[in-house]
C-alpha cells in the first residue's frame, strides 16, 4: 500500500535553485494586501507546455513502515500522468491517472486497482481530482483561488490567503514575496480530524518556468500519520513521452469502499 501511495504523490533537486534575493520585498501592510494581485503574480509563475518528464526520489514514511524509492513521473498536460515507482532499479508499482480514471498496480502483493479518485481522497482526507494531482507535483495551488473568497493576512515573512467558506474545510496557502510562488498548502478538516499540509520549500527555474526541487507532504488522519519527501533530480519540457501501462498477468484486481 505504501508503495501504491507513493505512486500517486511522487514528483528536482535541480541544477540551479531559484536563491532568495540578498534584500526581500517589503511585505504589504495587512491594510494594503490586495489579494486579487497575489493570484494574478503567483499565476504568472505558470508556463504553458506539452509534457513533463520528471526523475526523482521519494522517502516514504507512517506509523508501520518507511520506504526509499526511485520515482520516474510523466505528464501529459490535463490528459493523463503516468507514475512508476522503482526499487534497486526494479519496477515495483504503476500508477496512471486521468481526469475520469484512476489505476495501478504493485508486485508485492501481485495487485491491482481500476476506480476513480475517492480512494486516493479518502487516503489523504481531501478530494483531490486529476488537476489537483497535477497541480501538486507542478508546485501550484490545489485549487483554482480566482473568484474565492479568501481572508488574506502577512504571516512568518508570507502571504497567508485562507478560505473559510466551507464551515468543514479550512484551506490555507502561503506565498513568499519575491516571485509569488507558493510555499505551503494546509487543508484541515477538524470535525474528522483530519490534516493534509505540503511544503514547497525551494523552486528552481527550467525553461523559464518555476518547478519546485523537493516537496514534503504530511497527511494525518486522527492518530495516524503519513510522511512523504519528494526530491526531483531531472525535469525535462515538451519532449516526445510515451505513456506504456498494462497489468501483469496474474495480478489480482482489489477493490475499495
Amino acid at each position: 500500500m505504501a508503495l501504491v501511495l507513493v505512486a500517486f504523490l511522487v514528483s528536482c533537486k535541480a541544477k540551479a535553485v531559484l536563491a532568495d534575493s540578498t534584500v526581500k520585498p517589503k511585505l504589504e501592510t495587512k491594510e494594503s494586501i490586495d489579494t486579487a494581485k497575489i493570484i494574478e503574480r503567483n499565476a504568472s509563475n505558470k508556463k504553458d507546455f506539452s509534457t513533463v518528464y520528471i526523475k526523482s526520489t521519494a522517502h516514504y514514511e507512517d506509523d508501520k513502515q518507511s520506504q526509499n524509492v526511485s520515482a520516474e513521473i510523466k505528464i501529459k498536460k490535463d490528459e493523463m500522468i503516468l507514475i512508476s515507482v522503482r526499487f534497486i532499479g526494479i519496477t515495483m508499482a504503476k500508477a496512471l491517472i486521468t481526469p475520469t480514471e484512476v489505476k495501478y498496480y504493485e508486485k508485492i502483493n501481485g495487485s491491482y486497482f481500476e476506480g476513480d479518485f475517492s480512494s486516493l481522497s479518502q487516503w489523504l482526507g481531501t478530494d483531490l481530482n486529476f488537476d489537483k494531482v497535477q497541480n501538486l507535483l507542478l508546485g501550484q495551488t490545489l485549487d483554482d483561488l480566482k473568484n474565492k473568497k479568501l481572508n488574506t493576512t502577512v504571516e512568518d515573512k508570507t502571504y497567508k490567503l485562507e478560505d473559510a467558506s466551507d464551515s468543514n474545510t479550512t484551506k490555507t496557502y502561503f506565498f513568499e514575496s519575491d516571485k509569488y510562488l507558493v510555499k505551503k498548502q494546509v487543508i484541515t478538516q477538524a470535525l474528522q480530524e483530519r490534516m493534509l499540509q505540503i511544503l514547497y520549500p525551494e523552486f528552481t527555474e527550467i525553461n523559464q518556468t518555476a518547478m519546485p526541487t523537493n516537496i514534503i507532504i504530511d497527511a494525518v488522519q486522527k492518530e495516524k500519520k503519513t510522511n512523504i519527501s519528494i526530491e526531483y533530480s531531472t525535469v525535462t519540457f515538451n519532449e516526445a513521452l510515451s505513456f506504456p501501462y498494462s497489468v501483469p498477468g496474474g495480478y489480482e484486481r482489489i477493490y475499495m469502499n
